[in-house]
Order: structure tokens, then sequence, then C-alpha cells
């Protein structure tokens, strides 16, 4: 087993360290004694980005099909297993990874190790048609129930093809077609798993009231004899053009309860000063009811009920900016729209005020504390920069990243991407007579955080 550890560096006094099995599993370690739990997150560098056309799904359907039994353990005993020592378990898939993670308490963490081990090394010799079957109908059920029949259900699955062109690796989402999911194959799936589910293509992270030199010893006795696959393709070209070059958009008429503007606007991929930048202006125009757009549209105007802004950082293609505005009453879109094209011009001639740099970097900062705050948000943190970066420890400096972006960066990076010629917007039109029977506050993309992701439970 090789070792490495990075020296701590404006990490708030969290330190992690990380370290090689011999196939490949890269594993980092972060003590935390403050409470007696554990939190076990397995990232396999997977998800719907790597799929091919008339396959889509395949990441979502095996998330689920990870919890349906392995060589040890039957049926649903992951889950029984977990719940039954006191841990909580689940797992997600998004468009550029799959991860698996459960928090238990510390003396469970044995349990926890060998119950990942079992599933990365045996799932095949359990997998077969019944729980195929049985798996893509809940997944099917699942898109009915989140997407299909829902108010502005498919929002993000339309403006996700909109944004990204056609034959590009993120042009489908996470949650895959009904007819991919029918043409899959028991085959296809078992060549999914031995392609991907590999421990050279995973990051295992361990947070908590651990044992180091015991923890590791578990690592490599239940995970060591796993071998590594060779196989896995390099993922398709991800990169566009910064700026779309002129507004798409599309129509919907559907049974919601009001009019909406959605818009997902192209910006600076994941990893970058631009993408902090950028986050910080959708912060101060979006980011709750002391930012701009819901000050003007909302409290000021009130021809909407309503407005977020929000970020969907992606590191193998350009990030979106999720723009969703509910209108108030009879109110058209062509008046919200409006007035958001005259906020965001304001905002790139004059950029943000001091008082709104300070607030929109404390509430990110915040944000981020929360979640390395937490041993599971840490773990999946650490998970994150060492899958899509390279480097667990950037988890630990993110903070400071984000403090350090000025404010004519800010406004620099506005100006240049949050543009109308750099957007695509979906228009909902109520169907006449039928809105009033549904919830006013459907879900758009920009409301939710997480709308990239699909979830095990």
């Amino acid at each position: 087993m090789g070792h490495t550890a990075t020296p701590e560096a404006q990490s708030g006094g969290l330190t992690a360290t990380e370290h090689r099995l011999a196939n490949g599993l890269r594993v980092v370690l972060s003590e935390d004694h403050l409470t007696p739990v554990a939190a076990v997150c397995l990232w396999y560098d997977v998800g719907s980005r790597h799929e091919v056309k008339g396959r889509t799904g395949l990441a979502h359907l095996f998330e689920h099909l990870m919890f349906q039994g392995s060589n040890s353990v039957k049926g649903t005993g992951h889950f029984e297993l977990v719940q039954g020592a006191g841990g909580s378990p689940n797992g997600t898939t998004s468009f550029e990874r799959t991860n698996y993670f459960e928090t238990m308490p510390a003396h469970q963490l044995e349990l926890a190790l060998w119950l990942e081990a079992d599933r990365m090394g045996s799932l095949l010799v359990a997998l077969d048609e019944e729980g195929l079957e049985n798996q893509r109908d809940v997944v099917k059920n699942e898109r009915r129930q989140r997407y299909d029949n829902v108010p502005y259900g498919t929002a993000f699955e339309k403006l996700t093809a909109l944004s990204y062109p056609d034959g590009h690796p993120y042009h489908h989402t996470p949650i895959g077609s009904m007819a991919d999911l029918d043409a899959a194959s028991l085959e296809d799936a078992r060549a999914f798993f031995r392609t991907y589910y590999a421990p050279n293509n995973a990051v295992l992270s361990i947070v908590g009231d651990i044992d180091p030199e015991q923890t590791l010893a578990w690592v490599e006795k239940y995970f060591g004899t796993i071998p590594a696959h060779d196989g896995k393709p390099e993922p398709r070209d991800g990169s566009l053009p910064e700026i779309i070059g002129e507004q798409l958009r599309e129509v919907v008429e559907e049974n919601v309860p009001a009019r909406a503007m959605m818009a997902a606007y192209r910006l600076p991929q994941d990893g970058t000063r631009e993408c902090d930048a950028v986050d910080l202006a959708l912060t101060v125009l979006g980011g709750g009811e002391s930012s701009r757009l819901y000050n003007r549209l909302v409290r000021r105007d009130r021809t909407a009920v309503a407005a977020g802004f929000g970020l969907l950082r992606l590191a193998g293609a350009p990030s979106l900016g999720w723009l969703d505005v509910k209108t108030s009453g009879d109110v058209e879109v062509p008046v919200i729209e409006a007035a958001v094209d005259e906020e965001l011009a304001r905002f790139a001639a004059d950029g943000p005020t001091a008082e709104e740099m300070e607030r929109a970097q404390a509430q990110l900062e915040r944000e981020w504390l929360d979640r390395l705050g937490t041993v599971a948000g840490r773990a999946d943190e650490l998970c994150r920069y060492a899958v899509l970066f390279g480097d667990p420890q950037l988890a630990f400096t993110a903070v400071q990243r984000v403090l350090d972006v000025t404010a004519e960066e800010v406004q620099a990076v506005a100006k240049a991407r949050l543009r109308p010629d750099n957007r695509a917007v979906l228009v909902y039109e109520p169907v006449a007579g039928e809105a009033e029977d549904l919830e006013a506050d459907g879900a758009g993309p920009a409301g939710t955080t997480d709308e990239n992701e699909e979830s095990a439970q």
C-alpha cells in the first residue's frame, strides 16, 4: 500500500491523508473525534456523461442495482444491515459520478467497509434478469413521479437538452429515457459494471472517529483482493465555446399552476476562479430573498411569486446558471424577461456593491463550512475533489478561494456571460382552465441544488 500526505493548508484545522492500494483504489482518511460516528463515501468515476446514445440511464439504473444484493448480501440486505446497526445509507447519480455512502456509529465502521467491498467485488454474482427487471420498473416509476407527472417536472431535462447540442455527453440527464431503460439488457448492465465499477476507477473516503491504522487494515483486507480493470474508455469531450451565440427558446404548454420563465446560461467550468466568481454573481442576483431579482420581481414589482438563480457546477463541460421565475397572477412572461434583462445589464455595468459582496461571500462560506462540518459532507467533498480534480486537499481551501475573488472579477464574468445570447430559455404557458387544480409552487431547476442527481432511495 502506497501512502502520501499533503501538508495542512488553510484548512481550519481539518486534515486528510491519501493512500493507494496496489489495485489502484484511492483512500482518503480524515480523523474527527468530536462525535462517535464515521462516514464512508465511495465515488465511482462514472455518470450519465459516460453513457452512449440509446443506452441512457444506465448509470442511474446501476446505482439502484447496487442495493439489490451481492455475493454475501441478498436482496435489500445492504439497507437492512446498515440501518440495523444504527447507520444511514444511500447513493446518488449525477452527470459526472455515482456515489454510495453510509454514516455509521464508529464501532460499526468495519461493517460498512465490508458491505461496500462485497458489492464492488461480487455484485455480478447476484445480478440476474429478475433483479434487473425489478429495478428497471423502480427507475421508470421514479421518472414518472419526479419528471413526467409533476408541474414543471421535465424542465431540467428540456433545458439541459437545449443547452448542450445533440451528441454532447451532457445533452441527456441522469434519469435517462423510458425507451432506453426498456432497451437495456442484462449484458448491457454486466458490461457497464465490469467497465466502471473497479477499484482503480473509485475513491473511498472515510471521515470521523476512526483509528487510521486499523481503518487502513480493514480497507486492505476487504478491498485489496478486488482486481483492477483497465478497459474504461475516455469520456467524450464536453468542451464548448464560451458563448452560445444566440438565444435558444422553447415554449411549453402544460398543466402548470403559473406561467414561468426558466433559463440556463453557459458558464465557466468548475474548478476555475471564474466559476467561483460567477457563483458569487448568481448569489447576489438570485440567491435567496435578499437577492436583486427577488427584491425586484417579488417584492417591488410583484410580478412574480418566486425568483431564484443558482449554479450547477460541472467539471467536464461548461457549468450552467439556472434562472427560475414563476409569474404572479396574469403577468406575461415578456414582462418578467424584460425586468430580468434590465437587472442583469445593470449588474454588468455597475457590479456588486461592497455590502452585496460581503453578504454573498458570507453566504457561500456558511454553506461550505456546513458541508465540511459534518462527517458525511466532508467525506463527499474529499471524494469530489479527488475524482474530479485529482486532489482531495482542495476541499479544505475552497472557502478561501471564494473569499479571494474580487468585485471586479464578479462584474467581469457577469458582463461576459449573463447575456441574452448566451442562454437557453424555457417558457411555460398553462393549459387554459386546468392550472387552478395544481399546487402553486412547482419545482423548477433553479429551485433545487441537486436537480442533476438521482438517488437510490
